[in-house]
């Protein structure tokens, strides 16, 4: 399996810290090491990492499962742009408003602490005004301050007040049994006045601290509140629950549940309780908030923590307290108003993401299958354009392509049957030129065509007419292409035909208008007084033009040279129609042309042609070619008859295969790169 064969470093690795962290635990388990062991530690440590990289393994695996589909990656894609910041605003709303919440609650139970605690102050400090007052007279004593303090003190029935004249401290009065009745000494730290919660016999306490020095003695004046359930009632019976939980002896705070007893060294105050919800969503809010309070034996500042539990509904009610009930309706409904107005919103967005993502992904299915069908050389298939966005035109652009495709593979195998043909054609047409021709006893005939294209329209030809006589044939037909190459068959029929059939050939009447008689006698002659007659050129080149003229389209033509090689006496009849002059290259260096030539055959009707005689002595070389030897061209020019002449006669006394190929080798060297313009033939005859 695959699996316990990863292929990566990743897989691997956590295959390894697999086997290690169950082998670990099995240790654990039959050892029986407690928590805290070094094998216990191990064992955790390795099954962490090895989780951790189990879950990388398993995310590179789920990614491009999970992620192929484009409809997965829209739906990932509008979750992180269009859900998770609504998430996110929503938690951030609610954190923020459970914080506004829990933190206004505890703002309001210690709000009404510090207007008692103002309330207190003011109380002290006109009490100790008059206490100052009677000590600057000298009639202060413990009795009247007593009674001064008593008629100060009618809305603080728990307050403790401690009078200290220089180092004497007395109690004036006493709130029962809550705080002992002994002198509160100011802490040294404590300079001046101060007020403030303070933290005495582990309990927390309201203390003002009024200081006079214009009398006979230093006059201090402290007054004490303790908190109590009452003493917190005004904000319980607004908030809920209020506790109060003052830190320990060492000055760590822990922080239970609120209304819970807590098992600290000090007191905690609890007060007051939640009320039932007023409905399903009146959730409970419970919220914690620090404040400052000093610790009354060393006069060192602490945190203490006030918790409350309470309910939205009462926060609401203090919050508009000063609204009347129609005009908190008011607000409630344009509140929820609001709120479904852009729930509303929220819906009909999801609803448009769901459908343009719908709209997307099958957009991208649908060309997904498309490409499918193209992959399966299905080129019909279209897509369905249901839209007018850019998708749709993509779609259209598809379709536009297959269809494109489909004709280009219809050109393409029609092409290749174009291109198997004229393979064919080539093949055949390559029949039709003389291979292995090895000439009469005193003369060698070689020859060779090299086309531009497929096919060539050029044309030449041995044939031989018993042992001593020989016709070679060169042409050139007009165009390129099939059409050339189906008229150098013709012409290649026709020649055949006439020279091997001389009776076959017809020759114009006296009156020359297009009529033709049979066994002319200006056709053939009886030189050597033989049986057979012998060929006329001129005559077979008046046949064939009458011949091409009535049997292919008038644009079409061809030029051509027929000549007639006889061995007894070593001479060369022969007739040019508009053929390239062939080269007669003399054993003692001389150059001759063979100029005699007429008009192209095919194209006019009734046209003549005249014949010449050229002796061939050993050593002679007769060249004939077409334009595509002499005219293709580069930078430096024409390739031109003078190179053509210069490189057979350097080479002369080599084969004639030899000399064919250094002749089409320097054609094709001179062309370059460049594509050949025209068919490369040449015929090669030598006298021996």
């Amino acid at each position: 399996m695959r699996v316990f064969r990863p292929g990566t470093k990743l897989g691997r690795t956590t295959l390894w810290l697999g086997g290690l962290s169950v082998l670990l635990l099995v240790l654990r388990w039959i050892t029986g090491s407690a928590s805290g062991s070094k094998l216990s530690g191990w064992a955790t440590f390795i099954t962490v990492v090895f989780t951790f990289c189990a879950f990388l393994l398993a995310f590179r695996w789920a990614r491009p499962h999970l992620m192929w589909r484009l409809r997965n990656r829209l739906s990932v894609t509008y979750i992180f742009i269009g859900v998770i910041p609504i998430l996110l605003l929503l938690v951030m709303a609610g954190v923020g408003s459970y914080l506004f919440a829990g933190q206004f609650a505890a703002y309001s139970a210690i709000s009404n602490l510090q207007s008692e605690l103002q309330h207190l102050e003011a109380a002290n400090d006109a009490l100790a005004a008059q206490l100052s007052t009677l000590e600057r007279s000298g009639n202060l004593d413990e009795q009247i301050a007593g009674k001064l303090a008593t008629v100060s003190g009618e809305n603080f029935p728990q307050r403790t007040v401690t009078v200290w004249r220089g180092e004497k401290g007395f109690v004036l009065s006493t709130g029962g049994d809550l705080f002992e009745a002994r002198p509160a000494k100011v802490p040294d730290v404590i300079k001046g006045n101060f007020t403030g919660f303070v933290i005495d016999r582990d309990t927390l306490h309201l203390r003002v601290v009024k200081r006079y020095d214009g009398g006979r003695l230093p006059l201090t004046v402290i007054s004490n509140v303790p908190i109590t359930p009452e003493l917190l009632q005004t904000s319980t019976s607004r908030l809920g629950s209020v506790t109060l939980i003052p830190p320990d002896r060492e000055g760590k705070l822990e922080l239970p549940p609120p209304a819970t007893a807590s098992p600290t060294a000090r007191k905690s105050v609890d007060a007051g309780r939640v009320p039932p919800p007023s409905n399903r969503f009146d959730r409970t809010i419970r919220f914690y908030t620090l404040f400052n309070a000093v610790d009354w034996e060393t006069g060192r500042s602490q945190t203490a923590a006030i918790g409350v539990v309470t309910r939205p509904s009462m926060l609401y009610t203090i919050l508009f307290a000063t609204l009347d009930d129609e005009a908190t309706k008011i607000l409630r409904y344009g509140l929820f108003g609001i709120a479904i107005f852009f729930g509303l919103i929220e819906l009909v967005a999801l609803y448009i993401g769901i459908q343009l993502s719908r709209s997307m992904t099958l957009s991208v299915a649908e060309l997904y299958s498309a490409t499918e069908h193209v992959n399966r050389g299905d080129l019909t298939h279209r897509i369905q354009v249901r839209s007018h966005d850019q998708m749709a035109a993509l779609e259209e652009s598809f379709n536009s392509m297959t269809e494109s495709l489909a004709k280009l593979v219809a050109e393409q195998k029609e092409k290749q049957r174009l291109e198997s043909e004229l393979a064919i054609a080539h093949e055949v047409q390559d029949l039709l030129f003389p291979h292995e021709f090895t000439g009469l006893a005193s003369l060698e005939v070689y020859g060779v065509c090299r086309p531009a294209r497929s096919v060539s329209g050029d044309y030449y030809d041995f044939i031989p007419l018993g042992t001593h006589r020989l016709v070679l044939a060169v042409g050139d037909i007009s165009g390129k292409g099939i059409s050339a190459a189906l008229l150098m068959a013709t012409v290649h029929a026709f020649v055949r035909a006439y020279s091997l059939e001389p009776n076959m050939v017809l020759t114009p009447v006296a009156s020359g208008v297009g009529a033709f008689s049979s066994g002319d006698s200006r056709m053939y002659y009886r030189g050597d007084g033989i049986t057979q007659s012998q060929l006329a050129p001129g005559m077979l080149m008046t046949t064939l033009n009458y011949q091409l003229f009535r049997s292919t389209p008038h644009e079409k033509y061809a030029t051509m040279f027929l000549g007639c090689y006889d061995a007894t006496v070593r001479e060369l009849k022969y007739c040019n129609a508009g053929h390239l002059p062939p080269i007669m290259l003399r054993g003692n260096g001389e150059v001759s042309r063979l100029e005699t030539s007429g008009t192209v055959v095919g194209l006019f009707d009734g046209a003549t042609y005249d014949e010449s005689t050229i002796a061939m002595q050993p050593g002679d070389i007769f060249v004939a070619f077409s334009d595509g030897v002499t005219e293709p061209e580069n930078e430096s020019g024409e390739f031109g008859e003078d190179r053509l002449i210069e490189l057979i006669q350097e080479h002369r006394h080599q084969p004639l295969s030899r000399i064919g190929d250094v002749i089409t080798g320097s054609v094709a060297d001179w062309i370059g790169d460049a594509e050949q313009p025209d068919d490369v033939t040449i015929v090669l005859a030598r006298a021996r």
